[in-house]
């Protein structure tokens, strides 16, 4: 039973990255990715029935706070579940740290948002052209249009901070 917890940290990593890409890509976070990292936080803590317990409760107790937010428009429905889902398998403390990071990340990603809007509107990137180049011509693009950030990357950011915090 010792690997289960290792195991799971290193595919809730490898889902935060592929959340973060898609997220990044799309504005939109899938509802399976959300199921599939709430499983592998109650995985992770079969073991303890308590610390489980008090997951679900930290998780739920997150959820309605969320959905206020939610319902006032302040946040995205993709980003609360994710939010919700990685608190499901983690304690309080680590429920602080996700959305303490996450907070960090958020506030760096809306700096880096902001000072995009001084730089020059780029050309259409061409066949060929670099990940960095074509990122950054659809990123100045829909900085242009007023478009919501991805804030999935900021919470995939606190989220694998908080696992590697908690140990592979």
């Amino acid at each position: 039973m010792n690997w289960i917890a290792p195991a799971t940290s290193l595919l809730e990593i490898l889902l935060l990255l592929y959340v973060a890409t898609i997220d990044l890509a799309t504005r939109l976070i899938r509802n399976e990715l959300c199921l599939a990292l709430a499983l592998l936080g109650i995985a992770a803590q079969l073991t303890s029935p308590a610390l489980l317990a008090q997951s679900l409760l930290s998780a739920a107790i997150l959820f309605l706070l969320l959905l206020v937010v939610y319902m006032r428009g302040w946040m995205g429905g993709g980003d609360v579940k994710l939010l919700v889902a990685l608190a499901v398998g983690l304690p309080l403390t680590g429920v602080i740290d996700l959305l303490t990071i996450t907070a960090l990340a958020g506030g760096i990603l809306a700096l880096v948002h902001l000072l995009m809007r001084l730089l020059p509107y780029p050309k259409l990137a061409p066949a060929g052209s670099s990940l960095a180049r074509r990122v950054y011509a659809i990123e100045r693009w829909r900085n242009l249009r007023h478009a919501p950030l991805p804030y999935g990357v900021a919470i995939a950011c606190g989220g694998i901070w908080t696992v590697l915090s908690k140990g592979l």
